[in-house]
């Protein structure tokens, strides 16, 4: 019996009660019984897990870039879970946390790019004393600058507006009509201040000083060891070797190579036997671990990985982070991948945690079955239960049925207790969301305590309180409706 249905099936007792009724032998009577509830006991433990781990952040971003800057950490990406595939995205946000536990924004960065396409912005290129970022805009590099990493960023030449297919502020600028080339720029600045960049198809080049465009005179394609489609490339340094990362394939199929220099950024490059550190993991269920990054600790020779994982089909992704570690002669050890993050980095006062014993919700969406796209070893089912709103997980979530046109959801505290604070990660939270909180002391009376009724676009949103209650109910007045974490203090 399958119990990863969308829809599970029931059977009435009263069904069971007959068909025991006529059944005279009793070591039948009791197999039966240990059938069902065996049965249930499964069902219920599926509904209680979800195969996503711990993400990053509470949503679906994927082309992470991440990096420290002056203690705080920032992560630029391509937001997901538009549900219209390659054609969209959602608006360029960037998230930022001091620990790298607890994760937040507010509003945009790039405020002329909100209504384009945006994937997989580079990391925030500090130079002549401001701050560059490579965005691909509607299929196309381009570079953008703001004094700050926070932004606003603007085009970085030319009108600061975009229109189809591209205009002549793209960082790789063609009088080719069809194209002025490639996507996913990774720029890097060398010790004696020169830049580079590189891109899609291995391709690499120098910048010119004005990080605005590609030197072309002194461009080359990156001869590796594997070849075929590739993208998402990753660069840096470490103990004097250049480190070049390249992926190949895609979907579940997703995964990282890399080459090593000690010459030049742009080679040529030696290619250790195992060159492979990142690839699908059947054991742990882990999928196509795709376009990220990898950053350091400043001040530390602590390197990260960060990559996308299949998840939930097309681009319906989430971002996770191991560590990257290296043997003594400099290669990379494949990476250990794991979906259960890497913790904190620093601790952070965030205030006495109050647990959640219960929860309800006015509908539960029925569970959602991910088909492979590749490979069909990959079996998953997403469930929705409101537990998952209280589960720290980051990549599960409670979300409300479709029809649903009033949804809410309730935290039961266990007890009268003082309450200072709540924070809700709402899903799709760069579309925005209005919302009523309320609370009670028996859930029978309420009275209001906080939200907002016109749509913010941030995350999570936090909510000053100074009260006390055994029960916080969220009502939902616009947007998705459906929370990955809520959290109270």
């Amino acid at each position: 019996m399958q119990f990863f249905e969308a829809e599970v099936f029931l059977v009435s007792w009263q069904l069971f009660d007959l068909m025991l009724a006529n059944i005279a032998d009793a070591f039948m009577k009791l197999f039966l019984l240990a059938v069902i509830h065996f049965s249930c006991s499964t069902i219920a433990l599926c509904q209680s897990k979800n195969p996503f781990g711990k993400a990053l952040v509470p949503d679906m971003i994927a082309d992470a870039s991440i990096q420290e800057i002056n203690g705080t950490f920032y992560c630029y990406a391509t937001t997901d879970g538009y549900d219209q595939g390659l054609e969209t995205s959602g608006p360029p946000v960037v998230w930022k946390s001091k620990d790298f536990i607890h994760w937040s924004f507010s509003g945009t960065y790039f405020s002329s790019a909100v209504k384009q396409k945006y994937w997989a912005p580079s990391k925030a290129i500090a130079a002549n004393g401001k701050y560059y970022i490579y965005p691909t805009v509607n299929g196309y590099m381009y570079p953008a600058v703001a004094d700050s990493p926070d932004g606003p960023f603007k085009l970085a030449k030319g009108i600061d507006s975009f229109y189809l297919p591209f205009t002549p502020s793209a960082l790789l600028y063609s009088k080719n009509p069809k194209e002025p080339g490639g996507i996913d720029a990774e720029v890097f600045i060398d010790d004696d201040g020169q830049p580079y960049v590189f891109w899609q198809l291995r391709h690499a080049a120098k910048m010119t000083p004005d990080m605005a465009s590609i030197d072309t005179s002194s461009f080359v394609t990156i001869a590796t060891k594997r070849q075929g489609y590739s993208e998402g490339p990753i660069f840096f340094k470490r103990k004097g070797v250049y480190y070049y990362l390249y992926t190949l394939g895609g979907d579940e199929k997703y995964q990282y190579a890399y080459g090593m220099s000690k010459t030049s950024p742009l080679g040529p490059f030696e290619f250790p036997e195992q060159d492979i550190i990142a690839t699908t993991n059947y054991e742990r269920q882990i999928f196509g671990p795709g376009h990220g990054c990898v950053f350091n600790v400043p001040g530390t020779d602590d390197f990260y990985f960060a990559y996308l994982e299949f998840g939930r089909r097309s681009t319906n992704r989430q971002t996770y982070v191991n560590k990257l570690e290296f043997n003594a002669d400099g290669t990379i050890r494949p990476v250990k991948l794991t979906l259960d993050g890497v913790g904190a980095f620093r601790a952070v006062i965030q205030g006495k945690s109050i647990s959640v014993v219960d929860s309800k919700a006015s509908s539960v969406r029925s569970a959602l079955i991910v088909k492979p796209n590749q490979d069909f070893s990959l079996k998953r089912t997403e469930f929705f239960s409101s537990q998952f709103a209280f589960d720290d997980a980051n990549g599960s979530r409670w979300m409300a049925a479709p029809e649903d046109s009033t949804a809410w959801l309730v935290a039961d505290l266990g007890r009268i207790q003082k309450v200072r604070r709540s924070e809700i990660g709402f899903v799709r939270p760069t579309a925005g969301h209005a919302y009523i909180l309320e609370y009670s002391a028996d859930g029978k009376v309420w009275k209001a305590c906080g939200g907002h009724r016109q749509v913010v676009v941030q995350s999570p949103h936090q909510d000053m309180l100074n009260i006390k209650a055994r029960y916080l109910r969220i009502k939902i007045l616009a947007g998705v409706k459906g929370v990955w974490e809520w959290h109270i203090y």
